[in-house]
């Protein structure tokens, strides 16, 4: 298999994630609204661990990231979970058709598990939020355009905290 035709197998396995039926996808918004709406009126806790200031979406713009939104991002919006697995963690993948699932699977190189700091090679929000946006090069990563500077800014703290970052702000 060339290039090309790993190229073509991640375009269409985006393309198709993308095709879900329009009432999934009307349940899908109106539950991260919901969740959204719910994370405001009772955040996890007081001590401030579910929300932080965020410049990794723009330089010299400082965010109010969310734990929450992140997580319902990097499950929804974001798409990441099919290749990165359920809340990180690589052997649960969300369900899917299977022939998505089998274009998963052959990913060369395979998806980074992203609770282990150890094996990422971005070692900065900056360079995440360039990967999320652009796609990584070399890999299945493709780009994703579609994200808000607040989603990524949810989503680089979401990622920090599933893999337990003390410093979730470092760019």
């Amino acid at each position: 298999m060339d290039q090309r035709d790993v190229v073509r197998e991640q375009t269409e396995v985006k393309v198709k994630v993308e095709q879900g039926s329009w009432a999934l996808r009307l349940i899908g918004v109106s539950l991260i609204f919901f969740v959204g709406w719910l994370g405001m009126l009772f955040p996890l806790g007081s001590d401030g661990n579910t929300r932080a200031e965020s410049s990794a979406s723009q330089p010299g713009v400082k965010l109010k990231a969310n734990v929450e939104r992140g997580r319902d991002i990097f499950h929804g919006k974001g798409a990441c979970s099919y290749c990165h697995g359920m809340d990180g963690y690589l052997d649960r993948l969300p369900q899917m058709k299977e022939d998505i699932a089998a274009l998963i699977a052959r990913l060369n190189p395979p998806p980074t598990d992203l609770r282990n700091p150890g094996v990422l090679r971005l070692k900065t929000n900056k360079e995440r939020a360039r990967a999320i946006r652009e796609g990584h090069p070399g890999t299945g990563m493709f780009p994703d355009r579609t994200m808000t500077n607040q989603d990524l800014a949810d989503t680089l703290f979401y990622l920090a905290f599933i893999r337990k970052d003390p410093n979730p702000e470092k760019d």
